[in-house]
């Protein structure tokens, strides 16, 4: 478990090491870990190392660091076939990670910076060095972990920038909050996490723990502990003051279970003699910081992750939509949360938490207010700490426990004097969704997930140790060995890995909480363990709702203007001066409130500015870290604010991120509404003022006719301005049938299956393993040149990855091996091309992803093969079972599924979810179900269209009205020339509309959407009478004609329907015709810019 911690760093400490890069590296103190190993027996092979012995770090004059990497330390006659050796060595605790890698890293040199010792290092270093033959040197830095974020930054180098970095040391033991600067100068951990993850079970680790080392999808540390915030209760003290307080209070002493009862206990029990030395003593004990603080605020403002539906009376809220909800940050425009009642709440309830403890005589001029001298005293009831300081100061003879003579031990066989407890909730929380955000009552929807009236919401302060490896400098060889010690760490009793605390769920089984015990000599504390970490590591589909830290750049920066502002500037000094401010007096804690509020918030607008890229940058990261989706770029962003909250569209300066005359077509009335004129196209369509008539005896007849024929002409340009709105939307469906907006990339079937995962598209791009189409006649060429396009359609299973288990990859192989075997093809697959979302869209550049995913109906019905891959798995994050039926409901695979077969019919399209049976053809029927794309479900309408412009559902309107025309074209041209039974399938899709059309394709749909923090129902356009005048035109036999020649698109006339085509398929938030005020919207844009043109 964690360590006790310091004060985090001061800006002021932090910007002159970031001046002095190599100042701190030259203050690292060496202590290398290569003991001399003594000979074996004279069965084992003799193993000769080189003897070291701790060298103290010269602060003045540099450690030449580069002279150890280059030491040749020579381990000779080690033999992998001597097994008895080798089992002697590789199968210490019982683990079998290293049974086959005895000798593995002979001669390999691997370097490991550490912020604090462990005594564990020895011998586990000696363990591995005598198993597999590596060298690991390990050095401290000096000044522990006030020093590490920086030594780090100045090691692997910071994210924007490659060539920095000193590259000395091939692994690191971090904490989260120092990863965000430097995470893409280390080594991605996701393939070697699926690769063993047999050993690392990453799953098992709590859910906290997991998302704090993760970024960009990407896991990029492996955790070793859990720190997060308990509370610890003296038994002793409640056993000895129980009679007492009862007859005081008219209430029993009990643990409080709520921050509101732990104030008032605390309040009740300061004063009283708890030592017995006769004198007053204190409530509960803290160090003033702020995650402490935030401890106290995180139950109050953050109820649910998800939002939630109710199951069999209980409110469920694992599957639900992502509500944004955290204690820090507002996730769609970076204003902190601190202008709301429930902060209010939160800072008065911890200002009298603190008044009560050992801060009231600590703090006296000028004093430190701390928990490791105050508790060993005897002197306080309980306190507060993170876990590893909070085992010291509770263990029998912990390094910051009170000895016996200052406890009051007359207690029970069962019992103990130093207890831990979850850290308590609270009954009052804000409610997010009503106006103002009110603090309200802790009960039904506003408080899904509480028990018994209190919201629980365990804050994971700093996240914890974890392990990482430089990805920049280290050589392979070194990267390996520090992989398999740190895989062979995960495999250990928690007690024998260095620094590691309980960060597992199955460390909480009844065998390892009993382990425990016996390890420290005390059931009662590891029962205490256990009963909090069951609580703390609850997945969100158990009701867990964890609390995650600022990991962004800046954090130690904003947790000193919160320290400075909160505890220097207020409450410190309130106690420095006898603690006299009149908490009680409503008028002036608000005036004092308000302006702590407003001088934080002026500091944390300072940190935000001294990031690169301001606050607009800090809030992507920010939506990254809690893995917000859907993801946003910083156009997203920008383009939701012109339309949801201008003033912070123009807080966060988004005009130097978007031009706003690509945004005239999708959101005009918000372009026009915050720059007016900026979408005027200059045409003249100014409107003619009426001019008052001076003639008094014709005047009032000219101007009842003047009124009525300018009524007239406006429904006349009323009634013009639809009909070009409608036919601009059929003009459009037509045209984007034939062509692509971003090429075709696909990967050769043989190199799909060699890579043994689902690839990266940025990885194979720049390995060279795509094949690129750039319009539609170069992949009917393809095709006709005899290559097969085979389209896979899945749903991701992680929110940041899309098969963390490979099943569904492994499914990929079998099906294409197995349409290869089918249709006689070349069995070594050369002729055979994947499209795949995560390999064949670009996932790093959000605009050319964009250009891309418009083209994903193009992709789907220019396949000749499409396989439905929907084996059973779980969802790595909700673990939820996916599968076929939860494919089939959702709407944008229904939608693939539709692009492909209404071009191409069903032939070709096959089901894949095991190996047992690779593939089966689909159903003559299967499209009936997939063809009621819009009954399908939307994260979009789940989010209910916070910070969005439009319903994804209005983005299919110009790619199924195009490929409907062209379906009723080949139908219609079919029955014309007599060749119906050629046009079965075509007939089959069209009977199935027309019996089903206003689900098919709904005239409108009801939309809800937040406009000003107000929550709107309206009605919304979808198809109109579209699905009528296509059939019309088509009828009429205009308007479908495409020059053939120019666009490499074949004709579907007469039987010739199935085929290669594309159409302009829109997805995940691309949208058209987004606007606040106008309902009726196509892709093509609204009424309101046709009446102006017309």
């Amino acid at each position: 478990m964690a360590r006790p911690r310091r004060n985090v760093m001061s800006s002021a400490r932090h910007q002159r090491r970031r001046n002095n890069n190599t100042i701190s590296t030259h203050r690292l103190t060496f202590t290398l870990l290569n003991t001399a190993l003594a000979l074996v027996t004279t069965t084992a092979p003799t193993i000769n190392a080189q003897e070291f012995s701790t060298i103290a770090g010269d602060t003045s004059t540099p450690t030449t660091i580069g002279s150890c990497a280059s030491e040749n330390i020579v381990v000779n006659g080690c033999d992998p076939t001597n097994t008895t050796y080798c089992d002697q060595h590789c199968s210490l605790f019982g683990s079998t990670y290293l049974t086959d890698k005895c000798c593995k890293h002979v001669n390999v040199n691997a370097n490991l910076l550490a912020f604090e010792e462990s005594a564990t290092w020895i011998p586990r270093i000696e363990e591995f060095h005598k198993c597999t033959g590596a060298n690991v040197r390990l050095q401290y830095v000096v000044g522990g972990e006030d020093f590490m974020g920086q030594a780090l930054i100045d090691d692997v180098g910071e994210n924007d920038d490659e060539s920095s970095g000193q590259g000395i040391y091939d692994a690191y033991i971090v904490q989260a909050p120092w990863l965000p600067p430097v995470y893409q100068g280390l080594t991605s951990l996701s393939p070697y996490i699926k690769e063993n993850d047999k050993y690392i079970d990453f799953m098992d680790i709590n859910q906290a723990s997991r998302s704090a080392v993760s970024f960009d999808g990407e896991v990029w540390a492996l955790p070793l502990d859990a720190d997060y915030i308990a509370l610890g209760w003296r038994q002793d003290v409640f056993t000895k003051h129980a009679e007492a307080y009862l007859e005081k209070y008219g209430k029993e002493l009990t643990v409080p279970t709520t921050i509101e009862e732990l104030v008032e206990v605390s309040e009740n029990l300061n004063g009283w003699d708890h030592n017995g030395d006769g004198e007053a003593d204190w409530g509960f004990c803290l160090t003033p910081q702020p995650n402490y603080f935030q401890a106290f605020v995180a139950p109050v403002l953050q109820t649910t992750l998800r939002t939630c539906e109710v199951l069999d009376g209980e409110y469920d809220c694992s599957r639900g939509s992502q509500t944004g909800q955290n204690i820090f940050f507002d996730v769609d425009n970076m204003d902190p949360l601190i202008f709301n009642e429930g902060f209010k709440y939160a800072v008065e309830l911890y200002w009298r938490f603190v008044r009560s403890s050992n801060c009231q005589e600590e703090s006296l001029n000028g004093g430190k207010c701390d928990r490791k001298t105050a508790f060993p005293t005897g002197r306080c009831a309980g306190v507060i700490s993170m876990p590893g300081t909070l085992t010291s100061l509770l263990e029998e003879g912990g390094k910051y426990a009170p000895p016996p003579e200052n406890r009051y031990d007359n207690l029970e066989a069962d019992e103990y004097w130093g207890r831990r407890a979850v850290f308590p909730g609270s009954k009052k929380v804000v409610d997010w969704t009503s106006s103002g955000t009110p603090l309200v009552a802790c009960e039904g929807v506003k408080c899904p997930l509480s028990k018994d009236g209190v919201n629980y919401s365990p804050f994971f302060s700093e996240g914890g140790e974890s392990y990482a490896l430089n990805g920049r400098q280290s050589k392979p060889s070194a990267t390996e060995a520090m992989w398999d010690m740190f895989t062979w760490f995960a495999e250990l009793p928690v007690g024998e890995i260095p620094l590691s605390g309980v960060y597992r769920r199955s460390q909480l089984s009844d065998e390892a909480i009993d382990l425990l015990g016996e390890q420290w000599n005390n059931t009662v504390m590891a029962d205490d363990l256990g009963n909090v970490l069951k609580e703390y590591f609850r997945t969100e589909k158990e009701g867990g709702n964890p609390v995650q830290d600022l990991f962004i750049i800046g954090f130690p920066q904003y947790n000193d203007a919160l320290d400075l502002e909160l505890h220097s500037n207020m409450i410190i000094k309130d106690m420095s001066e006898g603690g006299t401010f009149p908490l009680d007096d409503e008028a002036q804690f608000t005036e004092r409130f308000n302006e702590f509020t407003n001088a934080l918030a002026l500091r944390y607008e300072e940190v935000h500015a001294q990031q690169d890229g301001g606050t607009l940058q800090q809030l992507e990261l920010w939506r990254g870290a809690l893995d917000l989706r859907p993801s946003k770029s910083q156009q997203d962003i920008c383009s939701d604010l012109l339309a949801t909250d201008q003033n912070a569209f123009t807080k966060l300066d988004c005009i130097k991120v978007v031009q706003l005359k690509d945004l005239c077509q999708s959101q005009k009335s918000d372009v026009e509404e915050y720059s007016p004129g900026a979408c005027d196209t200059g045409r003249n369509s100014t409107v003619i003022i009426a001019v008052l008539c001076s003639i008094v005896g014709a005047g009032v007849l000219a101007l009842v006719a003047y009124f009525t024929y300018k009524r007239y002409q406006s429904y006349i340009r009323i009634r013009k301005a639809h009909e070009q709105l409608m036919e601009a939307t059929l003009n459009e469906s037509v045209r984007s049938l034939h062509q692509l907006d971003y090429p075709l990339h696909l990967v050769r079937g043989d190199e799909f299956v060699d890579e043994g995962k689902l690839m990266r598209h940025e990885v194979l791009r720049n390995t060279h393993k795509l094949t690129v189409l750039d319009s539609l006649s170069d992949v009917d060429s393809f095709i006709a040149a005899g290559k097969h396009v085979v389209f896979f359609s899945h749903q991701w299973t992680s929110f940041t990855a899309p098969d963390p288990s490979g099943q569904q990859y492994d499914v990929m192989c079998t099906a294409m091996k197995e349409l290869a075997r089918r249709n006689g093809w070349d069995e070594s697959l050369k002729d055979v091309f994947a499209w795949i979302d995560y390999s064949c869209i670009p996932q790093a550049n959000p605009s050319t992803q964009n250009l891309a995913i418009r083209s994903l109906a193009a992709y789907a019905s220019s396949a000749t093969y499409f396989i439905i891959v929907a084996p059973e798995t779980h969802h790595a994050d909700l673990d939820d079972k996916c599968d076929l039926d939860t494919y089939q409901r959702r709407m944008w695979c229904r939608a693939e599924q539709v692009c492909h077969s209404m071009r191409n019919g069903t032939e070709g399209m096959y089901l894949a979810v095991d190996k047992v049976e690779p593939i089966v053809k689909v159903k003559n029927d299967h499209f009936e179900e997939s063809l009621h794309v819009f009954e399908g479900e939307l994260t979009c309408c789940r989010l209910e269209h916070k910070g969005m412009g439009a319903c994804d559902r209005q983005s299919l309107v110009i790619p199924l009205l195009g490929l409907y025309g062209e379906l009723f074209r080949a139908a219609h041209d079919g029955i014309k020339g007599g060749n119906t039974d050629a046009l079965s399938s075509v007939e089959a899709f069209l009977k199935e509309i027309e019996k089903h059309q206003e689900t098919v394709f709904p005239r409108t749909f009801q939309r809800v959407m937040w406009r000003k923090n107000k929550r709107v129902t309206e009605e919304v356009l979808l198809f109109g009478d579209l699905i009528d005048r296509m059939r019309a035109r088509i009828k009429n036999g205009v308007g479908f004609a495409i020059d053939d020649e120019k666009t490499g698109t074949l004709s579907t006339k007469g039987s010739d329907f199935v085929r290669h085509g594309a159409s302009d398929f829109l997805r995940h938030g691309v949208v058209h015709g987004a606007s606040n005020n106008v309902h009726i919207e196509t892709a093509v844009g609204n009424i309101s810019e046709h009446m102006n043109q017309a």
